[in-house]
């Protein structure tokens, strides 16, 4: 597959572009910063540098003639409470791209609590850790929820990835999924493990127009 992954440099998105890059994908990364990308050079791996990731018209150029795109965009650069919207505006702007593009599979990352409580979760979680996250990061997590509402709204073949807490760790591939609900008893996950959720779904009809919780 061509694969144009956004979010290149942050730590699920290396993890893409190397995960990818060893099963045989082409790979456009997407960057502002090419130094922070961080992945050694390959025959197979373009860099394209783009600095207003809402420039509908810079990223089509990115997008023609690949078979799908990667979001791994996310808190890296928005973990202040009170941050401008990062992602929303972006994955809109991807999305009018692909459209002008040509292309139709978009895998998103977005968060957890993003999501539903998991039927059976402990008290702590639903009574102390869910509520305390969404009120102290509760414009990145509305962020999150603005783009996957507009992935949803969009004509594209979407898939959204909802990880808990993310862990500098190896990637497993063991990591446990459920579709349209959270991992109950999920409370971390390797990067390398969400890198893995992102590419894996992407040929797989059964997580298309769905969100998916992981968690180890």
């Amino acid at each position: 597959m061509k694969i144009t992954v956004f979010g290149a440099t942050g730590g699920v998105g290396r993890e893409v572009v190397r995960q990818a890059l060893d099963a045989g994908h082409e790979v456009t990364a997407v960057v502002r910063n090419p130094a922070r990308l961080n992945v050694p050079a390959h025959d197979r791996l373009q860099v394209a540098v783009i600095a207003d990731l809402t420039d509908v018209d810079a990223l089509v150029p990115v997008l023609a003639g690949r078979s799908a795109v990667i979001s791994a965009l996310g808190a890296a650069g928005n973990k202040q409470a009170k941050a401008a919207p990062v992602t929303g505006p972006a994955v809109r702007a991807i999305l009018a791209a692909m459209d002008r593009s040509g292309v139709s599979r978009l895998s998103a990352v977005s968060a957890a609590p993003v999501g539903p409580l998991p039927d059976g979760e402990s008290l702590v979680t639903r009574a102390v850790v869910y509520p305390l996250l969404r009120r102290f990061l509760r414009d990145l997590y509305a962020d999150l929820a603005v783009m996957e509402a507009e992935m949803g709204a969009s004509g594209a073949q979407w898939t959204v990835i909802r990880p808990p807490m993310l862990r500098n760790k190896p990637r497993t591939g063991t990591y446990r999924r459920a579709i349209d609900a959270n991992v109950r008893g999920g409370h971390a996950i390797p990067r390398a493990d969400v890198a893995d959720a992102l590419l894996t779904t992407l040929t797989d009809p059964a997580y298309t127009g769905r969100a998916v919780g992981v968690a180890s």
